[in-house]
């Protein structure tokens, strides 16, 4: 019997030119990718405007993350590409000023943990069920536009304490996808140093885009500041991420965020925990659909777990198998494709001088997918979170890992559990015959063309 692969875009055989990369591999990362670049242990990419190393080995992924992540900062390139929609955030920023952030910020996820948060998702992933219905029976579908949008309003509920107009709702879904595809093309317009007249149209798009998203948090945000900072109200009613933000003081000097800093945060945790859910969300349903023995093994755990389909919170803790499949999903796609830094100082790496103001950049993609610590690394196999033997440590990281791992990690897990044992204990998912995702590394891996399914009501 003939293997199914969940699909990757097919690497060329040979490295890819410069020149072939601006004129017909310009879309994302990963149209670069040659066969060699599942294997190297160390990858060396010259452009115009930069020299790109590509660390591929556990002790180098190590280096970069945890032992000397701070002589690896994040590459101002980044900061400047996301700066319309993130402003001064914890996602860009280094040194003392990511410090000062990162310890304003932590209080906050504490609460991730906390019943009533929970309960905030459970709400938003029944409202999910509902809408789903009513597109289930009818035939095939995008589920990656439910995805974008679900995940958007449980980071506004758990976040703000507000739900998320449909209409608004669709607006900045929107506003984000353009944003993504004009800063993919201004990143790599910057590389290769192409004049910046020629990217003056592309620039105000997206800034429109980082407005229309910055202005609608914006909205909800300063209201709260405002009464809070003036004493009329100490947010007493709200049990939310944004209170815990309102409430941060710095150690040092006891001054808490400004306004634009909570916005600059909040937009932060709406790129992070939204779009790369929703990314993640997406592709295990689309393997779910690939694999419909998968799918019913894990209808199975759900059913087993929760037969009347109301789920608690321990309810999801025990889910190990829907856990194992979202797993491996997060290594095959993981959201973030590539990490961007850059040396802050001359360091050799393997055979490789890597001069003071390199770019070096830690891939997600290349490492889950190297066939030198994974067996048959294209193939998804949820057994491998399920076996004795433990995955290899610094071979696997798609929240990143050392200081700077994804804040909301846990909050990310909890939460595709619950939608995932959601949509198996009340749907068939079959995938539209033929369907190919159109996969591109942008500032998340997203399938281009969305995901076809249908959806067959169960209960």
């Amino acid at each position: 019997m003939n293997k199914v692969y969940p699909h990757y875009p097919k690497p060329s055989k040979d490295k890819v030119s410069s020149i072939m990369t601006l004129f017909k591999k310009k879309r994302s990362w990963l149209d670069r990718l040659y066969e060699r670049s599942y294997t190297m242990r160390m990858g060396e990419v010259k452009m115009p405007g930069a020299t790109l190393y590509i660390p591929n080995e556990p002790s180098l992924i190590r280096r970069v993350l945890v032992s000397e992540a701070q002589l690896f900062p994040k590459n101002p390139l980044l900061h400047e590409v996301l700066e319309p929609l993130l402003g001064e955030s914890i996602f860009t920023t280094n040194g003392r000023v990511w410090k000062r952030q990162r310890e304003l910020l932590n209080p906050s996820f504490e609460m991730v943990r906390v019943e009533h948060v929970f309960d905030l998702m459970l709400a938003a992933s029944t409202d999910m069920v509902k809408r789903l219905k009513k597109n289930s029976n009818n035939g095939y579908f995008d589920i990656d536009r439910e995805m974008t949008f679900t995940t958007a309003d449980i980071i506004f509920r758990t976040i703000l304490s507000t739900k998320l107009d449909p209409h608004k709702g669709q607006e900045v879904v929107k506003a984000f996808i353009n944003y993504q595809e004009a800063s993919a093309r201004i990143g790599m317009q910057k590389l290769f140093k192409v004049p910046s007249i020629f990217r003056k149209r592309i620039v105000q798009e997206y800034k429109k885009s980082g407005r229309i998203i910055r202005s609608t948090l914006s909205e909800i945000i300063e209201p709260r500041y405002k009464k809070f900072h003036h004493g009329k109200e100490q947010d007493v009613e709200y049990k939310d991420i944004l209170s815990t933000l309102l409430k941060a003081k710095d150690p040092e000097t006891g001054e808490p965020f400004s306004f634009k800093e909570i916005l600059d945060q909040v937009a932060m945790l709406f790129l992070a925990g939204h779009e790369t859910t929703a990314s993640s969300m997406s592709w295990t349903l689309y393997i779910l659909g690939l694999y419909p023995e998968y799918q019913e093994r894990a209808r199975e755990e759900v059913e087993s777990i929760a037969s009347d389909g109301i789920f608690s919170l321990e309810d999801i803790k025990r889910m190990n198998y829907v856990s194992s499949i979202f797993k491996e999903s997060l290594r095959l796609y993981p959201p973030v494709s590539f990490m961007a830094r850059i040396s802050a100082e001359d360091t050799m790496m393997r055979d490789k001088k890597v001069s003071k103001g390199s770019y070096v950049v830690v891939s997600p993609w290349l490492m889950h997918r190297n066939a030198r610590y994974w067996d048959d690394p294209h193939m998804f196999r949820p057994e491998r979170f399920q076996e004795e033997h433990p995955i290899e440590k610094y071979t696997y990281f798609p929240f990143g890992m050392g200081p700077r791992i994804c804040i909301g990690a846990a909050f990310a897990m909890q939460e595709a559990v619950l939608l995932l044992a959601s949509i198996l204990y009340h749907f068939n998912l079959e995938l539209e015959p033929g369907f190919v995702p159109d996969i591109a590394g942008r500032l998340t891996t997203r399938s281009l063309n969305g995901i076809r399914v249908k959806l067959t009501q169960r209960i």
